[in-house]
């Protein structure tokens, strides 16, 4: 009797347990609550960075949402400022835009023209940002320190920069690695010498993301890069044989390399995912997002997705020497070459580099649900380790 009183026991236990244990996993996630985001990248995620230290990207850079030049290379927003307005905050200020600039939501750290390692050119030999992702980190660094010894002495700077627990309850995000690839084919590098350095890349990256997670970073969302074969620039200055352009008419060798280093890139995410405990780390697929949206231009309302809307000449409308907004002298008087096309929201590429606002809010809104993420989880979810 005693032995059936004590299985009918043991059997309820197990019950409740069940049930409690279902009941939680079946209780909903709230959504994090970012106070702030700090980003690191190149000109895909570059709000006036480049702009605040080399000049501002002329007219008609900006023209579609902030009808006037705001340090984008876009014809109005990035995809960086489309996470910050679906997470509830203002578009984040660079942090070398010393004008005008609030940082208590976070800053941005990208330049146009950043690469994960050093160049060794200078911007106006090679066109590549001296503030490498390295550097990036060390403005960030000093930004940790500087802004808790201004903000303590309350007033505006308490207003303007960011509370001591943001930098462990923000959101870290990350989009590089476009312009280390590149640099290598225009130093006329072969495919196969290209690869060879993307490991090094990778380490080089993973390096900092530990560093910030020795700073308190916890939760990271981290781009992969994009397809570099699909962009004017890249076409227009890099010749393939015939045989190497694929269905969509892109440069397979680029976007082949481009793939490779996601790969890495993600096998080093997995990685960190076991030495960075306490972290949740987020790898998106921005290639395949941008890779349908160009191959299938048509049936998402896109026109030309190969061709830039502002430029100048060629197939591509691209020209190395007469960028968009550029300008040449006839005769003593300035005549602008580099001109927009009529309807920048049916183009995908802005100016033969950059996506143009259009193209950015659709790769955004494939993004943001997690559908294209490891592990699968949208935006607002990305403080969750596990999947929700």
């Amino acid at each position: 009797m005693k032995s059936n009183c004590r299985t009918k026991y043991v059997v309820a236990l197990a019950v409740i347990l069940i049930l409690h244990c279902a009941a939680t996993a079946a209780t909903p996630k709230s959504p994090c609550k970012f106070p702030a985001i700090f980003n690191f990248g190149d000109s895909n995620s570059d709000t006036g960075g480049l702009s605040a230290v080399f000049g501002q990207a002329p007219p008609p850079h900006g023209d579609t949402f902030f009808h006037h030049p705001a340090g984008r290379y876009c014809d109005g927003r990035l995809i960086i400022d489309f996470i910050a307005q679906s997470l509830g905050m203002p578009y984040l200020n660079a942090y070398l835009d010393a004008v005008g600039s609030n940082f208590s939501h976070g800053a941005n750290f990208a330049t146009a023209g950043s690469t994960i390692r050093p160049q060794n050119t200078t911007l106006r030999q090679g066109g590549f940002s001296p503030i490498s992702l390295d550097v990036q980190y060390n403005e960030f660094y000093e930004f940790i320190r500087r802004s808790q010894i201004f903000r303590s002495q309350g007033g505006v700077y308490s207003e303007l920069l960011p509370k001591l627990e943001s930098f462990s309850e923000a959101l870290y995000t990350f989009d590089i690695g476009q312009n280390d690839l590149t640099a290598g084919y225009f130093l006329n590098m072969s495919t196969d010498e290209v690869r060879a350095y993307v490991p090094d890349l990778v380490d080089q990256f993973t390096t900092i993301v530990k560093y910030i997670y020795g700073q308190g970073g916890r939760y990271f969302w981290i781009h992969n890069t994009g397809p570099v074969g699909c962009l004017p620039y890249v076409m227009d200055r890099l010749l393939i044989k015939a045989s190497q352009v694929d269905r969509a008419e892109c440069a397979s060798p680029f976007n082949d390399v481009a793939q490779y280093f996601n790969h890495e890139l993600k096998k080093a995410v997995n990685h960190l995912r076991q030495d960075l405990r306490l972290a949740a780390l987020t790898y998106v697929d921005v290639y395949s997002v941008k890779y349908d949206m160009i191959s299938n231009a048509n049936k998402y309302g896109f026109q030309h997705p190969l061709r830039a809307c502002c430029g100048h000449g060629g197939k591509y409308n691209y020209n190395m020497h007469v960028g968009c907004g550029g300008k040449i002298k006839v005769n003593g008087t300035e005549v602008l070459l580099g001109r927009s096309c009529k309807d920048p929201s049916v183009a995908i590429n802005w100016d033969g580099v950059h996506y143009t606002e259009a193209g950015n809010k659709w790769v955004f809104d494939r993004i943001n649900d997690g559908f294209y993420s490891d592990p699968p989880i949208s935006l607002k979810m990305a403080c969750y380790r596990e999947e929700v």
